[in-house]
C-alpha cells in the first residue's frame, strides 16, 4: 500500500499483464455506457466517439506528463447544442467547429492561468452562476426523454412499456446492486431494455446486422467539409466554462481520492491544456466533446488502483472498440424506447447536479443577489429566449443563460462593492 493509499501508484504498473488488462478492462466498462449514449442521442458515430475519448485520454496523459490516472469520455453537457447544430442549416459540421472551439477556449484559459494563476476563473465562475447553467442542460434535455420514452401519449404500447423495464432497471441497480453493477448501472439497463425490445417486437435484428463487418473503419468527419456557422458556434462557447467548473471539481475529488493535490502538480493549467486539445482533435475527426469521467474516477476509489498505465491501456481498447463493425451495429440497432428510458433519470441526474452544487456551496437564495442571478438564468434558458444580433447571429437558451448569469453577476458585485465607498464620501 502507498502513502497515499493506493494499491497501485500513479506511475506504478500493474504486477501482472493479466491484472493490467482486467483493470484497463474495468475502466472501459466504466466509461462505455455513457461514452456510446452521447452519440446515440445526437447522431453521431459511435465508433467515431469510442476512438476520439480514447485517443483523448492519450493526448491527457501526455500534457499532464502522466501524474493524473483520469479518463475522458464524451459530455453530455453538449447534447442540447449538438443537437441543435445537427438540425440546423450547417448540419454535423458546425458543431464540430463549435466543439473545436470549446476546446481552444480550454487552452487559452490554460494559458491565462500559466500566466496569471486561477483566482479570475473562481470569480466569473461561482456556483451561483455554474448551478443554474447545469440545471438549464438537464431540463433543456427533459422533453426529449419524455417524447423518446412514448410518455407524451404519441407511441403505441409497446414504446412505454420497453422505456418503463429500462427505467426500473436502472432504479434498481443503481440504489440496490453490489460492486461493479452499481458502477454501470446505465450499461447494463441498456441490455435489459434491449432484451424487452427484441420480445415486443420493435427491434429489426436483421436490418441492423446486414453488411457489417467484424472490422470496420468508423464515419471519420473532417475539417475540411465543416460548414460554418456563427450562431451555432456561439451556443457552444459558454458552456466550455461550465465543463471547465466540472473539469475543477473531477480534479478536487481524484485529489482527495489519491492524496494528491491535482491543481498544483502537475498544475490547472496543463490538466485544462489536456482535456482542451482532447476536446479540438475529437471535433476535427467528427467526434463529441471530451471531458473527464467522474464514472473513471469513482473505479480508482473502489479498486486503489491509480495507474495511469491502467488508464493508457483502456484508452488503447477504447480505440479498438471503435473499428469492431458488430459493437457499432449493435449499439445503433438499440431503440429510442430503451434510450427514453434510461435518460428519465440520465437527464434529471444532471439538473439535479446543478441544485447540489448550489446545496454544496450553502448558496443563499433568500439573498436576493443570488436570487435574481439564479431565476433570471433559469426563465432565459428553460423560456426559449434569444438575442437575434443580425440575420446570422443569435444567441439562445443554454448560450444565452450562461452570459447573462455571469454578466449579472459581475454587475450585481461591482454595484455592492461601489456602493459603501458611495456612502462613506458622504
Amino acid at each position: 500500500m502507498n502513502q497515499n493509499g493506493l494499491i497501485v501508484g500513479i506511475q506504478e504498473k500493474p504486477s501482472s499483464i493479466g491484472k493490467w488488462i482486467i483493470l484497463s478492462l474495468q475502466h472501459v466498462f466504466a466509461m462505455f455506457g455513457a461514452t456510446v449514449l452521447v452519440p446515440l442521442l445526437t447522431g453521431l458515430d459511435v465508433g467515431v466517439a469510442l476512438v476520439a475519448s480514447g485517443i483523448g485520454t492519450l493526448i491527457y496523459i501526455f500534457c499532464t506528463k502522466a501524474k493524473v490516472p483520469v479518463y475522458l469520455g464524451s459530455s453530455f453537457a453538449y447534447i442540447p447544442p449538438i443537437t441543435a447544430a445537427v438540425a440546423s442549416a450547417g448540419g454535423a459540421g458546425s458543431a464540430y467547429i463549435g466543439l473545436m472551439v470549446v476546446g481552444l477556449i480550454y487552452v487559452l484559459v490554460a494559458t491565462i492561468i500559466r500566466f496569471v494563476g486561477s483566482g479570475w476563473l473562481k470569480k466569473l465562475l461561482p456556483p451561483v452562476v455554474i448551478g443554474p447553467m447545469i440545471i438549464i442542460i438537464g431540463m433543456t434535455l427533459a422533453p426529449v426523454a419524455v417524447s423518446s420514452s412514448g410518455f407524451d401519449g404519441s407511441q403505441g404500447w409497446e414504446v412505454p412499456l420497453v422505456a418503463a423495464i429500462t427505467f426500473i432497471s436502472v432504479i434498481i441497480l443503481s440504489t440496490k446492486a453490489k460492486g461493479f453493477l452499481r458502477i454501470v448501472p446505465f450499461l447494463v439497463s441498456i441490455f435489459i431494455g434491449y432484451i424487452a425490445a427484441v420480445i415486443v417486437g420493435i427491434v429489426d435484428l436483421a436490418a441492423a446486422f446486414e453488411g457489417v463487418k467484424f472490422f470496420q473503419l468508423p464515419n471519420f468527419s473532417f475539417i475540411g467539409t465543416y460548414a460554418f456557422d456563427l450562431s451555432n458556434v456561439l451556443m457552444f462557447a459558454p458552456l466550455a466554462f461550465v465543463t471547465i467548473a466540472e473539469h475543477i471539481g473531477d480534479h478536487v475529488v481524484l485529489g482527495e481520492i489519491t492524496g494528491n493535490d491535482f491543481l498544483t502538480d502537475p498544475g490547472l493549467d496543463r490538466t485544462l491544456l489536456g482535456d482542451g486539445i482532447a476536446t479540438f482533435v475529437a471535433g476535427a475527426i467528427g467526434g463529441p466533446a471530451n471531458t473527464t469521467y467522474g464514472e473513471n474516477t469513482g473505479v480508482v476509489a473502489i479498486t486503489k488502483v491509480g495507474s495511469v498505465w491502467v488508464t493508457g491501456l483502456a484508452a488503447c481498447i477504447a480505440i479498438l472498440l471503435g473499428f469492431f463493425g458488430y459493437i457499432q451495429a449493435f449499439i445503433n440497432s438499440i431503440p429510442w424506447a430503451v434510450i427514453g428510458g434510461m435518460t428519465i433519470v440520465l437527464y434529471g441526474l444532471i439538473a439535479a447536479n446543478g441544485v447540489k452544487i448550489l446545496i454544496k456551496d450553502r448558496t443563499d437564495l433568500g439573498n436576493m443577489k443570488n436570487l435574481i442571478i439564479v431565476s433570471t438564468m433559469l426563465v432565459i434558458g428553460l423560456g426559449g429566449a434569444e438575442l437575434v444580433i443580425s440575420s446570422f447571429l443569435k444567441l439562445s437558451g443554454m448560450s444565452f443563460a450562461a452570459i447573462v448569469g455571469i454578466l449579472l453577476n459581475i454587475l450585481i458585485n461591482t454595484i455592492e462593492h461601489i456602493g459603501p465607498h458611495h456612502n462613506e464620501e458622504k
